[in-house]
Parts: structure tokens; sequence; C-alpha cells
């Protein structure tokens, strides 16, 4: 997008560039700089140009979804720049001048796909496909500055998006095709990964290619749109005015605005402020085109940098130094890369400023410290003075406050050259690695005398210790002699803001400790003593920075038969059907839809009380809002206030509140913009009343649901006394959100007759949405049409969690006759809609003396929330799943779910099953610890074999897990790399590796038997295409595109003759929710028995016309008045299963998998790298390999966040403080292991699913737990190593293993400092 050089003037014609095109839009572009200065470009894109491919996902420049490329001509460089950004940041009035490229201007399935189009959906790099887009426009930015970029530059470039469901490996896979030092090697390379390297069944063909690059269009630069020719002519802009905007080339503009309130510089805090704290800027100031703001100028001192440079000019500018200046004049240049290395992605250090990064005064600044510790100078100016002053500990003289006059601007900062002898170090400690929130970070210089180690200067600033960025004085003056000046010196109250007390304390010690090992390291001097003790070459390692390196992936499946046909695609690794739309932002979502006439936005006024009684709603305010339509609440109901699936939950609170996030009210508004200032407008009175927030709080005050749930098999009192061991113990695993890109959203339309309504719905349950809509309205479910195109992810959090929205929107949608439309921000989404359930365990295991379990015994507690919704069903999975792969003799399993005042946690991929197995290996590594033997010797001893029953007494039947489990053992040579480990830990002291392989078995059904149903529908044309309708859902696991396959095989006709539109309740009614990875067995088989239907029905047309084609006789039926439709039906078999009398069929069948993963954590940090993960998957006779391989790689990165990243984190009044991608960190393209291999299992058909495949969504989630293990391996080491201070070899370790939690674990002396 660019606006033409011509001033902003409301009354003056003005066009957009997007995408290459020219867009008229006068009047709109007006109202929206009259009315919304604070107007994002994701606005304009969306609902004015219909530009629906960049995507809306988290609102605060964290997740990638909304990136778009932006274009201008820089004066001062004299060139066309081109840079990453995001779109929902992006105020519309800063795009002046400015030309943006969207995912829709760079290529169409209706023209040409783009080459970075064409390799994402062919090599698979596309599931749901919400994130595709901005993905596609990180790389396709990269193309363009940088043709035959390195792998590097390819994940720098993607650092900041994220994907939820493909677990990155095939998005890279995909984009090294474009590295010039990436591609397929032709095996002449010495990569022990390369496919061709691969050992090969004489009898069966294990295929490690899932796509085929020579078939990749070349990428040709020349083809690319051109800069918009008239932005290239004339000055950079001068004054141009709107009333509420100013863009200059004339530093005056900044400061003949200084008396009016405002805001400056490029739209990242900004739009953070706009967007989250409702902060509405009378005046916006752009200071892009101002040259002194802009300049780089190289001193004799240092380089200088203007205040409004963006930070990846300052990068680019000190890379281009550090390479060209000698060593020691460089070591403030390379801390400060290192900060900026782990900023944020391109997007932010794009627009985000050095100046503003200084001025926004944060306390967590990454680069504050640095700037203060390497005695950076800054330029401040006011109308008629100038003044140059060192930052120093003064220049923040409090929270959010710096030494700068309500007059003065900050015009540059000059970064010093370092001298002789000088030496700089930069630290940062964030929860992901790529995050621009850090919990500590700091800066260090020290400065010898000349020839000497004698100290001459010394600087140690920190943020993260303080309310604004500190340097600690006290400590520096003593020059290291008193640890306990340093002790008194940072310090941080129980209750400072942002917790993690002890680890950050311990984090200002260890940082200290690398810059004091890396500076003797460059002295030479590693031989020498010290207080800290002697050093030897195994501390070396401690002061190598964080590096990755380039990641390297196999893939291997079973190739089909030889001889099956070329049109039979079962088997085979056909690409998503809908990756191609996706990747060019075709693909239509929800929010996608088209805006109708008259359309009404909604917003949900929800509690800001765990419990309490409400009072008083007074809407006054509200109503006065600018397109105030009215306000919902319990009073505007015709139908039940009463909705779940336990008829427990309300749609609209009425006198009481039970969580942070319970819905209240709505507001009805014009536009979603005066929906939420509206929303916030509403003024509610409380009483509060006693809250139960966490599990133990409801264990002491006995607040459950239900009563307790039993498992009993054996005799466990004979069996703990047969024990030669007893261990027991407690263990805690956290929730987790499931972080879908595309959130809870929902459209309805009135038809206008009898009360019908038509809802587009991002659900997993069409018809459960249903119901509670008619329930809400007191309509016959006949009356409601809920329909699905496709879902930006699910993951279990829109099974039942989407009625939340839906029952609102259909109700305003009643109230005002008016289609209605809501669209959950993404802190919303996460406040109300709940998530994983958090369990607590306490166990008690006996055991022989050669690692036998003889007795066990776990009580499980979960934390359901505010309502019961799916929990007991968890709980129940959770004890089905208790004993994980392994056979006990003696077991008692109990289970109690947790009434709280939390929003009310929900189905989450796994469903109880990840945090039962969990336990067990907890259990099960200890047992390994108090034996003194090999973990995988006493996993392996305990497993079970063909034929044994569980503990629910089912029988073991395709029992193919210890096949799964001596091939991965073979695959991933873990005996030889255990060795390797161990030397590597004797080698390393502040380093240390952990290696583990770990099983799984997850039994596939509904245990509610009647949920085991599913209906198909097929449509056949004249012209012999076929219309395919099946009651599931697309989320992005390839499910229609698996239906499409399994017709195609049935019919014998291609799949480009079939085609799937849409999931809806008017085609195949009462259908089972999208879950329990069931869906391809139950709706496969219906889409089999619908086929079968069709075929039966063409028979004799074939018969009489053997010669002809499917089209023949399709048309002669046709003639013939013979039905071209016909319904599916399947039924599973029934689920008898007893807690009563333990007995009965419960599980169809098992799936098995297998996974070892090895790490590498930093003790003095807790940072963890995975360095390798070898799984074997066994899916059955796989309908799809590529899909099932994805479903493999983003289930077992899903768990890898579980388990070492994703944490939930409340307030102790239950408010949540983690709501969107800043506080709460999901894995990036950073945090897969660097060696990602996956191996389906061969010759394992399955004869209880469609074609003898298996499920495969759930199953794999669970063997990430390998790399949790892993790290529990690797801090087994560390604490070897410092047996003063650990002198309990079992300890704990809660899920997830967060940094903070594996410093905590690794004691040592630093620990016992704090």
């Amino acid at each position: 997008m660019a606006w033409r050089p011509a001033g902003l003037r409301e009354k003056q014609q003005q066009s957009l560039h997007v995408s290459g095109k020219v867009a008229a839009v006068a009047s709109r572009i007006a109202y929206y700089l009259g009315t919304f200065t604070n107007a994002k470009y994701q606005i304009i894109s969306s609902n004015m140009l219909g530009l629906s491919g960049t995507k809306l996902a988290c609102g605060e420049g964290g997740c990638g979804a909304c990136t778009v490329m932006f274009s201008k001509y820089d004066h001062l460089q004299n060139k066309i720049v081109h840079f990453p950004a995001n779109a929902c940041l992006a105020p519309i009035c800063s795009l002046h001048h400015v030309s943006v490229t969207t995912v829709e201007g760079i290529g169409s399935t209706k023209t040409r796909l783009h080459p970075v189009q064409e390799r994402i959906a062919k090599s698979h790099g596309s599931q749901c496909g919400f994130c595709t887009p901005g993905i596609v426009m990180s790389m396709y930015m990269l193309l363009r500055n940088q043709p035959e970029p390195t792998m590097e530059e390819i994940e720098d470039a993607l650092q900041g998006n994220l994907c939820r469901c493909t677990g990155y490996r095939p998005i890279l896979q995909g984009f090294r095709t474009f590295a010039r030092d990436g591609g397929c090697c032709g095996g002449k390379g010495d990569n022990p990964n390369c496919c061709m390297n691969q050992k090969k069944d004489q009898t069966v063909t294990l295929s490690p290619s899932l796509f085929n690059p020579e078939e990749f269009m070349p990428l040709d630069p020349t083809q690319e749109p051109i800069f918009p020719p008239e932005l290239l002519v004339g000055d950079a802009p001068g004054r141009e005015i709107h009333e509420n905007f100013i863009s200059s080339k004339m530093p005056g503009a900044a400061l003949g605005i200084k008396d009016r309130p405002a805001t400056s510089g490029f739209h990242f805090f900004p739009g953070i402020e706009m967007k989250f704290k409702n902060k509405l800027f009378p005046l916006i100031v752009c200071p892009a085109w101002i040259p002194e703001l802009n300049s780089v100028e190289h001193g004799e001192e240092g380089i200088s940098f203007g205040a409004s440079c963006p930070l990846s000019c300052v990068e680019k500018t000190l890379l281009d130094a550090v390479a060209q200046l000698p060593t020691h004049k460089t070591e403030v240049f390379r801390g400060i890369l290192e900060q900026l290395r782990w900023f944020s992605g391109k997007q932010l250090k794009s627009v985000a400023s050095v100046g503003g990064n200084i001025i926004t005064a944060s306390p967590i600044s990454d680069l504050n410290p640095v700037f203060m510790a390497s005695g950076a100078k800054l330029t401040i100016v006011s109308r008629g003075t100038r003044r140059t002053i060192r930052m120093d500990h003064t220049f923040f003289p409090g929270y959010r406050k710096t030494l700068l006059g309500p007059e003065e601007i900050l015009l540059a900062i000059e970064i010093p050259y370092s001298r002789e002898g000088e030496f700089f170090s930069a630290f940062k400690q964030s929860s992901g690695r790529e995050d621009y929130i850090p919990k500590v970070t700091s800066g260090m210089r020290v400065l010898f005398q000349p020839g000497t180690a004698q100290i001459k200067e010394l600087a140690l600033c920190y943020g993260g210790m303080a309310d604004r960025t500190i340097s600690a004085l006290k400590t520096t003056r003593k020059q290291l002699t008193c640890v306990q000046a340093w002790q008194e010196e940072l310090q941080l109250a129980p209750d400072a803001p942002g917790g993690m007390i002890e680890f950050r304390r311990t984090l200002t010690l260890s940082f200290f400790f690398k810059f004091y090992l890396t500076v003797l390291q460059k002295l030479g001097k590693v031989d020498s003593e010290d207080k800290c003790g002697k050093l030897d070459p195994t501390f070396a390692s401690a002061t190598l920075l964080f590096q990755k390196d380039p990641p390297t992936n196999v893939q291997l499946f079973q190739e089909v038969p030889k001889g099956q046909s070329e049109d039979d695609i079962v088997g085979r690794p056909l690409p998503h059907l809908g990756a191609a739309m996706q990747a060019c932002g075709e693909a239509v979502y929800c929010d996608d839809i088209p805006h109708y006439q008259n359309e009404l936005s909604l917003r949900l006024v929800t509690s800001t009380r765990a419990h309490a009684k409400i009072k008083s709603i007074d809407t006054s305010e509200a109503q006065k809002v600018q397109g105030f339509v009215c306000f919902l609440s319990v009073d505007d109901i015709p139908g039940s206030n009463k909705t779940g699936y336990f008829n427990d939950e309300t749609v609209f609170a009425k006198d009481e509140v039970t969580c942070v996030g319970h819905i209240i009210g709505a507001v009805v508004t014009d536009t979603p913009e005066h929906a939420q200032r509206a929303a916030q407008a509403v003024k509610i009175t409380y009483e509060d009343l006693p809250a139960i927030i966490t599990i133990e709080d409801a264990i002491k005050h006995n607040s459950f649901y239900g009563s307790e749930l039993k498992i009993e098999k054996g005799d466990l009192q004979k069996g703990f006394l047969e024990a030669d061991n007893i261990v027991s113990g407690e263990f805690y695993i956290g929730g987790q959100e499931h972080f879908y890109l595309e959130t809870h959203c929902t459209i309805a339309v009135p038809k206008g007759e009898a009360g019908e309504m038509e809802l587009f719905v991002s659900t997993e349950n069409t018809m459960k949405t249903q119901a509670f809509v008619a329930n809400v309205l007191g309509v016959p479910a006949n009356q409601i049409l809920v329909r699905v195109k496709r879902l930006g992810g699910g993951f279990g959090g829109k099974e039942t969690r989407s009625t939340l929205v839906s029952t609102a929107v259909a109700l305003a949608v009643y109230k005002t006759g008016c289609p209605v439309r809501c669209m959950l921000d993404r802190d919303e989404d996460m406040l109300i809609t709940g998530g994983r359930h958090p369990f607590l365990a306490r166990y008690k295991v006996g055991f022989m003396k050669t690692g036998r379990i003889v007795a066990l015994e776990v009580n499980h507690y979960s934390n359901a929330g505010n309502t019961l919704d799916l929990s007991e069903a968890v709980m129940q999975a959770a004890l089905f799943h208790m004993e994980s792969c392994y056979k006990i003799p003696n077991i008692r399993g109990t289970g109690r779910v947790c009434k709280t005042n939390l929003p009310s946690n929900t189905a989450f991929r796994g469903f109880g099953a990840p945090q039962a197995m969990l336990i067990a290996e907890q259990w099960m590594s200890e047992i390994a610890v108090t034996c003194g033997l090999p973990a995988e010797e006493v996993r392996r001893k305990n497993m079970y074999k063909e034929g044994d029953l569980t503990h629910f007494n089912q029988k073991l039947e395709g029992f193919t897990l210890t096949r799964c489990w001596d091939e991965c053992l073979a695959s991933s040579q873990y005996h030889a790399r255990k060795s390797e480990i161990d030397k590597f830990n004797k080698e390393n002291c502040w380093k240390k590796r952990g290696l583990c392989i770990v099983p799984t078995k997850f039994g596939i059904n509904f245990a509610i038997s009647f949920l085991n149903q599913a209906g198909a529908l097929i449509l056949v044309y004249t012209d012999g295409s076929v219309l395919l309708t099946h009651g599931g859902t697309e989320m992005g696991q390839g499910l229609h595109t698996k239906m499409v396959q399994v017709a195609s095989r049935a019919l014998k006709i291609p799949t480009s003759k079939i085609y799937i539109s849409e999931t809806s309740t008017n085609t195949v009614p009462n259908t089972s929710p999208t879950a329990a990875s069931i869906s391809t067995d139950l709706n496969g088989q219906a889409v089999y028995e619908a086929c079968q239907t069709i075929l039966k029905r063409l028979e004799p047309f074939k018969r009489k016309n053997p010669s002809g084609s499917w089209e023949d006789w399709v048309i002669a039926a046709y003639q013939d008045a013979v039905s071209l439709s016909a319904t599916g039906f399947y039924k599973a078999p029934e689920v008898t299963y007893s807690f009563e009398t333990n007995s009965g069929y419960l599980f169809n069948y098992f799936s098995y998998g297998v996974a070892c993963s090895e790490v590498e954590i930093d003790c003095l940090t807790g940072d963890h790298k995975n360095l390798r993960t070898d799984i074997v998957m066994d899916v059955g006779s796989s309908l799809n390999p590529a899909i099932d391989i994805g479903q493999v790689e983003g289930a077992f990165v899903q768990g890898l966040g579980l388990f070492t990243l994703e944490e939930l984190q409340y307030s102790p009044e239950g408010s949540l403080y983690t709501r969107g991608p800043s506080t709460y960190k999901i894995p990036t393209f950073g945090s897969i292991p660097i060696e990602f291999r996956v191996s389906l299992l061969r010759d394992s058909p399955n004869k209880k699913a469609i074609y003898a495949s298996k499920a495969v969504g759930e199953p794999p989630l669970f063997l990430a737990a390998s790399i949790f293990f892993a790290i529990k391996d690797a801090i087994h080491a560390a604490r070897a190593q410092h047996k003063d201070y650990n002198r309990k070899e079992l300890f704990r370790l809660d899920s997830p293993a967060t940094q903070e939690k594996i410093r905590n674990a690794c004691m040592d002396k630093f620990a016992t400092m704090v």
C-alpha cells in the first residue's frame, strides 16, 4: 500500500498501492482517518479492500500471521528498501509513501503460484493454513532482498512467525530448496542424515522423500512486482498534515507538537497500547522521513544512529562494522548484536526504533542495560537547545521515566568503539529464545589498566531487577571482593512483578560468572585461580554463545505396493488439498466471509472477579459510544439461559460470576472498534465471595465434581508387601493453551422466515453448536443451520467452547434482526475459553531390585474450572492410560475432578492421556534411579507383550510397540550416543546433555458408545463430478484430503473429480465432534459405505458397457432415472466397559510409537537445546504418509511446548496473566530438534480401520515426554557434579521444564548465594 504524494486532506482523493494495484477509496479512507486516528492497516486491508489473506491472530505482533512486505524509496540510501512488518500494528497513516505487498499480490491459484507459495504447499508445510500467508510473506521478503539466502538467513527471516500445526520441519525443508547451502546433496555430502544413506529392506521400499524438488518452479527475481513509479518521483515527503497525523522531513515538526498529547515513532508500542490498553492518541507523529532522526554517522569515538533508525538498520550497520574493524574496537557492537539476534522477528526489528527502545524506558529492555554499560552518548534537543549526555545510572530516575524534559526529544545515540584492554558481554534470558520480553538482561564491561590485569573501569548493568534499568554501583566499586554487596544491591521483593525471584537473582550471578570466564578466556588466563574456584577446560563451554546448527531431517515411509494404479492415491503423499489456496491467501476462514449489509459487531463483557455476586451493571457510558446498538444480558434470552454439555453453564451470568472471564453480557455496535470501547465502558460492581483457584485449594475445601473415579486390579496390599523398594511422591503438570492461530469466530445471519438462522462458525462440533443455539433461542434445531468451511486450528479447543461465542451472537441476531459477527481477540480467547487440564498426582510405586514393578497406586486430581464440560471424560481417559505401556499386576488409580474458580478447562489433543502417561514416566524414571539401572532397561523390562491384559482388562492384539521400540533403539544409535553423552558431560562442567527413550500406547475410541458413529453424503453430477460431504470438520489435520482419497479409491476415479465444499448440519445431521483422533476411521467408513451404494447402482450400466468411462456410466444411470445421491453411515463396535466391574470392551484398537530425544542444557541459565529426536510411529497402512508424518511432527512439537515451554500463569485472585504470545510461549522454528527423524512403522496393517490405517492426531503428542526426561537426565548429570549441594538423587521437576525450573534444579554454589 502507498499513499500518493499528496497531503492527507480529508476531502482530497487518496489512493492505496496494495499488491501492485491502486484502489481509490477516498471517502472511506477519510472516514477511517477522521474517526479512527489509530486505525490499523489490517482493518483497511480486510474490511475495505477485500484482501483477507493477511490474517489477524494475536493483534500484538507476536505471531507473524499478519506479515506483509512494506517497500519505500529511501532518500538517505537512494534506493528502494523492502522490509517485513506486522499489519496488525501498523497505523494506516504511517504508510504514507509506502507500498504494501500482501500475499495476494505475489501469486494466485487462478494465475500462477509464486515459487514460495508453491514450495510451502507441495512440501506439506501448510496444515490449517492460518499462519501460512504470514510465513509466505516473511520468506518472500527475504528473497526480495537476498535471492540466494543461507539456511541461517531463512531461519532468521522466520523467527517472527508461529505455526501451531506443522511442527515447522516441512516448512523449513520446503524453503531449504531456496538456500545456496541447502537442498539435496545427491548423496555426495558427508551428512549421515542424507536420505540416500538410509538402509532399505529388500522386500519393502522405504521412501525418504515426501516431495520432488525437481518439480518446483525456479525463482526468477525479474518477475517480481515493480515498485510504484509515482513513489519514486520527487523528494522525500514534506510536512503533510491530517488533523490527526503529522508526517514531516523537518525535525521541527516533532518539536512543534511537544505541547500536544501525541505519540511518535513507528508502530510497535503505540499499536500495542491502542489495542490492549484502549489508548487513543489524538495526534500521531511519523518521523520516518526526518533525515537527522534516520541518519547513521561513523565518528571518531563511535557510530551515531538517529533515534528513528529501526533496529534492523542498527543491526546491519554493526554487522558491517564488526566485519571491517579490528576486533578490539567492536566488543560493544558484538554485545549489542547478540541482544538483537534474539530481540524478536524481522517484522518488529524492521519497525521498532532504537530511540523508541530507549525512551519507552522499559525496566526489562534488551538494549538499555547494554547502552548504559557501554557508556553510550545521547543527543537531546529542544527548541533552541542541544545537549549530549552519557547514558548512565541516572538516566532512568523511575519507572518508565527518563531525564528528558517535557520539551525535549532524543535526536541520536552514539554507540562507542571499545578500546584496547576493554571487554564487553551482553546477556538475556527470556521464556522463549526469540522473545522481546526478557526476564533478566545485562550489559557488562571491564577495562583493564594497559598491559596489566588490574581493573580500571567496571560496569554491570541489569534489566529485570528493579522498576528501571540499574547499575550495580556498590559491587563495581568493590571490584568483586564482596558477594555480600552483590546480594544487597540486587534484591527483589517476594511479590516483585514477574515473580521467579530465586531464578532472576541466580541469573545475575550466572551472567557475571559467564562474563568472568569469557574475559579470562580472552586474556588467555584459563589456568588462573580466583575466589570462584580453580578454572579448568571443562568451564570453557560456559562462555559459548547460544548456537543452533541448521536443521536436518529424515522422514521414512513405506511406498505403495508395486502395481498399484497411478489413479489410486491411497498411501501416497498427496499434499493437503487446500494447501495452495492457503498459501495464496485464497482459503476462506470464518472471518474472511465478506461483510453483510447492515452487519453489526459483538463484543463480550466478562467478569473481572473469580467469584462474586453481581451487584449492578451500568451501561450508560457504553451507550454514549458512537455506533452503540444494544447491550445483551440474561433478560434478553427468549429460550433457556442454561447451556453446556451438562446444563451447568449459562449463556450470560445471572446474579453471580464464578471465574474471571465469566460472560456477563455483550455489547453490539456498528464496528469492532466501537464494540471494544463500549464493552470497556460497561461498569459492573461486585461483592466478592471466597474463591478456589488451585488444585490444592480444591482438595483443602473438598471442592469436587461428582464422586471419585477408580480403576483397581490385583491385590495392592500384597504387591507392596512383596516389593523390595517403595517410592512415593507428588508430581504436577501445568495446563496448556490451545493457541490455535484462528481465534473463536461466529457470523450469524437471519434468514427472515420462521426464525431461520444461518451460522458460520469456527467449530469442531456442528451438532452441539446447532443444539445450543436452538436452546437459547427457544426454537427447534431444524431452524438453525451451522456451516463450517475450515478451521484455523482446533486441537479440541473448539469442540465445546466455541458455543460460548455462537450462542451470544445468535441472540444478538434475534434481538437486532441484523447479521452479527464476533471474532475474539487473542487475549479474550485465552481468558475465556480454557485449555488443557492441569493435573496433580500423588503416587506410590513398589518394585523389585531388578526394576520390575509389582504395585502402583496413583491418585489423580485435575483442575476442571468453573463448569464440568468434558472434565470427567478427561479424567476417565487419564485413568485408562495411567499405566502407560507397562504391565503392573497390582494397581489402583483414582481420579477427582476439582471444581475451581477458573474458566472451564476442556478437551485438548490427548484428552488426559498425556498427563497420565507423564506421571507414569515420572515414577518409572525414579525406579531406574533407585535401582541404579539404565532407564531404558527398566522400561523394556516392564513393557506389555502381545496378548497381555491391560489394567482395565482389555486384551492387547496387534501389539507392535516392541517393534517400534527395537527399531527406535537401533535407528537412534541409542547406546553409542549414550556413551558419547557420558564423555561430553565429563568434559563440560556447565553444559550437560541428556538422553531418553519413551514409548506410548494410545487407545482409539470415544468412551461414550453412541459417539462412535458417522454419516456421509455423496452427490454425483451428470458430468461425472462428485460432491462429497461428511460429518467431520477440516482444521488442518487433512481430514478432507483423506476422505477424498478414500472416495477416490472406492469409486476408482481420480481425486480431481471429487470435491468437498464444507461441513453443515443440513447435509449430515447429528454429527459427532471432530475429536478423539477417530474422525478418519468413522467418516472414512461412512464415505466408503456411501460409495458402495453408488457403485451398486452403477453396476448394471458397467456390465452393459464394460469399456465405458465413469462419465458414461453416470450419464446412463441418470437417463435411466437411477438416483445418483447416496448416504453412508457407520457405527463402530459398541463400548461396553464398566467402571463398576472393570471389564468390557473399551478401545477399538491402540496406536503405538516410540521416541528417543537428546538435549543439552546450560546449567547456569536453564536454557536447553533439542539436539535430536528419532520417532518410530505405527500408523497402520498410512492413507497419506505426508499428512501422517505431519501429524506426528506437529503433535510432537505441541507436546514439546506442553512439557518444556508453555506455562499458564494466574494471579492469586484467579486472573490469567498470560494472554498472548508476548507472555505465553509456544514452540517456534528454533525450538524443534536440530535432527528430526520420523519413521512410519512398515508392514503393520490395522484390520479395524478404513483401508488398514490407524489414528494419528493425538497419539504422538506424548512422545515429546522424551524431551522432558532427557532434560531431567541432563540435570541428574549436573547435580552429580555438584554433590556438595545435592544430597538426594531423586528430585522433583514438575512440568513444564522451563528455564526457571531447570536452573533451580541444577543446584550449585551460585544457587546457594541468593
